[in-house]
């Protein structure tokens, strides 16, 4: 099977002016040439593309494949994330991993969390902030955890997320919105232990891989595993195992319950966080993971369950093909 393969190089992004931060979602030539190489090993036939205007082209020139392998992030707006999948259901091209309608939602934590709470699913209460006059009619108890309410790799998130009142509130919201120019969400504090939950397939086929604990280190930056706790240098922040086997059981109920009620295909991962009493709850999901080799918290879980880079894409390539009978046919024929 011919698979186009499309994503965001980071590196194109820093040489057009974007700072690390802005580039903190984008991936590195190390994901995807790890990608191709195991697709390739697969018996597919990897046809790198790049980014969404990449691809624009590609599809103008008449170019067409079996199927695309994306992992576009996107530059711009709160639905950046569902732009190329869009873009190839117009062409009726079938891809890898969840559609604009999941990833748009996804993206939006606040509206993701409306619907896991419409399924019963257990998250903390929430608040939308729109505007600065609005941290005035806050009625949460202190303190909050705040951050941007459409972003991925922990932007945003940082030794000023979690404030005790007022004041922080405000100050740290002002500072969101020039930061990120977007509304920022404010959630009753959970004070527990910290997971992350591998999730592949689809549907009830759907499955966890592993649960990892994040368990921060002296130099941890803030109170929630950002973007300064993620990037070179984690190692002396934070430490990631795996969960032991009763908080596994749990955080997986949980998650699991989250990627069915948002819809959400062939692999990503879930983040969950527990209250000072112990109980688990949904934070976010992530249906576009991170898969660098040794150091997306989907690989390092999958290495750590012993489940190879090879095998992890196997089980989102199967996934996908369970979605797409027809190619198997194809395949076969």
């Amino acid at each position: 099977m011919r698979v186009a393969v499309t994503y965001d190089l980071r590196k194109d992004y820093l040489e057009l002016g974007y700072t690390d931060e802005q580039t903190a979602e984008f991936d590195s030539e190390v994901t995807v040439e790890a990608i191709c190489e195991a697709l390739a090993a697969l018996g597919h036939e990897p046809v790198r593309i790049g980014n969404i205007r990449a691809l624009v082209t590609s599809l103008a020139a008449g170019q067409r494949w079996d199927s695309v392998f994306n992992i576009c992030e996107g530059l711009k707006g709160v639905s950046r994330e569902a732009q190329v999948p869009a873009l190839l259901e117009a062409y009726d091209i079938p891809y890898v991993f969840s559609d604009p309608l999941t990833l748009a939602l996804s993206l939006d934590k606040a509206m993701a969390k409306r619907v896991v709470a419409s399924q019963g699913v257990p998250t903390a209460a929430f608040a939308v902030i729109e505007r600065e006059g609005d941290t005035e009619r806050i009625d949460l108890p202190y303190p909050l955890f705040v951050k941007p309410v459409a972003e991925g790799s922990g932007k945003g998130v940082d030794a000023h997320s979690l404030v005790r009142n007022s004041g922080e509130l405000a100050q740290t919201v002002r500072d969101l919105f020039i930061r990120f120019q977007q509304p920022v969400l404010a959630e009753t504090y959970l004070s527990g232990r910290e997971f992350t939950v591998g999730i592949t397939g689809t549907g009830a086929s759907a499955e966890v891989i592993g649960v990892t604990e994040i368990r921060p280190l002296p130099n941890y930056v803030g109170h929630g595993y950002g973007l300064a706790n993620k990037e070179t240098g984690w190692e002396d922040k934070v430490e990631i195992v795996l969960a032991d086997s009763v908080n596994a059981t749990l955080a997986a109920e949980v998650a699991l319950a989250a990627w069915r009620a948002l819809r959400c295909r062939d692999g990503g991962r879930v983040d969950i966080r527990c209250d000072g009493a112990g109980r688990h709850h949904f934070i976010e999901v992530n249906p576009l993971a991170g898969l660098r080799p040794h150091h997306s918290d989907l690989c390092l879980m999958a290495e750590k369950k012993g489940i190879s880079y090879r095998e992890l894409i196997a089980r989102i390539m199967a996934s996908f093909e369970e979605r797409q009978p027809h190619l198997k046919r194809r395949a076969a024929a």
